[in-house]
């Protein structure tokens, strides 16, 4: 699945930077206080900063305060940055600052006109209102947002450290986005003026990415910034800069020396290095997170059925008790199930009956579900559901491990009539259960695997080291 994030770490990755250029046309910059100076102002910015900027940040306020013809501006602005996306042959995505938080249906009218009339990418959103009146924004994944949590003014602790329940009000903002991201495409506001706190919203949101607004005219530390906020994988910060490129002689250099200097600080750093062990998208990223926060994923001792002693438990029927983490886990799968020929899904019981329930509502595919016993009353049924004889199912379920499972659900399913050729599951606890399957004809999809998260749990910090080596070194088959 596309999402805002996607392309933005493709672009990212194109032009090997984190720089956001932010476009805020001061008047006090301009020659006079019309819309065509500031138009002029904009277009010379991304004219000459365009292939230093992994992404382009217009202040609304700036335009709108110039009237009529400031709207239509900050327009013109932003198909100039499509039109240099083209000439480049890399989509550069335009973040419009605007800060909106209303009621839900104001805020679908805001959305509309960011996204279908300004033709904006994502946009800056406060949480204050709560989560609906986010949901107008996230409708798309291709259109992202970034929320408001640590802003970089002297007065942002007045309100966002205030405790509560013993984490700061910024905390439990970022602790709630992460859950709310369930189309991979929401992000945070975090000012590189406060290193300590970007520091400690790293560790609770260790997958998201961060608008780091600060640095240069208000004081924020580069090297400070990138040390507290980058992920392990050298990327999840986009550090904004406005005034300290707009007002150099040369717009161009400054922002090419700036984008250099935040290559060799990574350099310097050591961050980065093990980008190739994250293949994760951002919406399995959030996935990953949210399974470990919603508990779904558990680090200690457990005693499996098998009688073994486990340092890691997997237990996705917690997914039932939050629904934010469910709906994200159904928009996983979307992207596996999307490309398949089928007639409906067959979730198998227990814990992937909500999962399949969240699917079939997500993508409009009818569900059935092979019981585990047959009814011995009514209709005596072994499949609950409607289905025709000789109809394709795709069997949805939580987790393979060894695939018996699967066997005794298609053996159900294919002596009613149906047919079967994929499984598709959120974890892939790469037990065997893959190449069982393959042997029989079968197809296994799944959205994570263990080793994978357990890589991507390392780089970002989200699980002590020594917990990752415990579960690999049980994992490890005997030589």
């Amino acid at each position: 699945m596309e999402t805002f994030f996607t392309f933005l770490e493709k672009r990212v990755d194109d032009c090997s930077s984190l720089l956001c250029i932010g476009l805020d046309p001061h008047v006090d910059d301009l020659p006079q206080p019309t819309a065509k100076a500031a138009l002029d102002f904009c277009l010379n910015l991304v004219h000459q900063t365009a292939p230093y900027a992994a992404a382009f940040k217009p202040n609304a306020a700036f335009f709108e305060v110039l009237g009529p013809q400031g709207w239509t501006a900050l327009k013109q602005v932003i198909e100039a940055i499509q039109a240099e996306s083209q000439r480049l042959g890399s989509r550069i995505p335009v973040i419009l600052d605007a800060k909106r938080g209303d009621i839900a249906s104001t805020a679908a009218a805001y959305a509309q006109s960011a996204f279908e009339k300004l033709g904006a990418d994502a946009i800056t959103l406060s949480p204050f209102l709560g989560q609906d009146s986010l949901e107008p924004f996230l409708n798309t994944p291709e259109h992202g947002a970034f929320v408001l949590c640590k802003t970089s003014n002297p007065g942002s602790g007045d309100l966002q450290d205030l405790l509560v329940d013993g984490e700061t009000l910024s905390e439990r903002i970022a602790r709630l986005v992460q859950g709310w991201n369930t189309r991979g495409n929401l992000g945070l506001v975090v000012g590189a003026t406060h290193p300590d706190a970007l520091a400690g919203l790293r560790q609770a949101a260790p997958g998201l990415w961060f608008l780091a607004p600060g640095i240069g005219a208000q004081g924020g530390d580069l090297e400070a910034a990138l040390r507290a906020g980058l992920r392990a994988d050298g990327k999840g910060l986009l550090i904004n800069v406005s005034r300290s490129v707009a007002r150099a002689a040369n717009p161009g250099l400054a922002a090419a020396e700036l984008r250099d200097e935040i290559v060799s600080l990574r350099r310097s750093l050591g961050i980065g290095g093990r980008t190739a062990r994250l293949p994760f998208t951002p919406l399995q990223t959030a996935l990953a997170d949210a399974l470990l926060a919603a508990g779904c994923v558990k680090f200690g001792q457990f005693i499996l059925k098998s009688g073994l002693l486990s340092p890691i438990y997997l237990d996705l029927r917690e997914l039932v008790s939050h629904p934010q983490v469910l709906r994200l886990a159904a928009n996983a799968l979307l992207p596996l199930l999307k490309p398949l020929k089928f007639d409906r899904l067959a979730a198998l019981p227990y814990a992937a009956l909500p999962i399949g329930t969240a699917v079939s509502l997500a993508g409009g595919w009818p569900l059935i579900y092979p019981r585990k016993e047959a009814k011995s009353y009514g209709t005596r049924a072994d499949i609950e559901g409607h289905f025709e004889n000789g109809e394709q199912v795709v069997v949805v379920d939580d987790l393979a491990t060894t695939g018996g499972s699967k066997f005794e659900a298609i053996e159900k399913l294919t002596a009613a009539g149906l047919k079967v050729k994929d499984i598709v599951v959120l974890v892939d606890r790469q037990s065997g259960a893959q190449d069982a399957l393959a042997q029989a004809g079968y197809t296994l999809h799944a959205v994570l695997t263990l080793s994978g998260m357990l890589d991507y749990w390392e780089t970002s910090g989200s699980v002590p080291a020594e917990k990752i080596a415990e579960t690999r070194a049980f994992l490890k088959p005997p030589a």
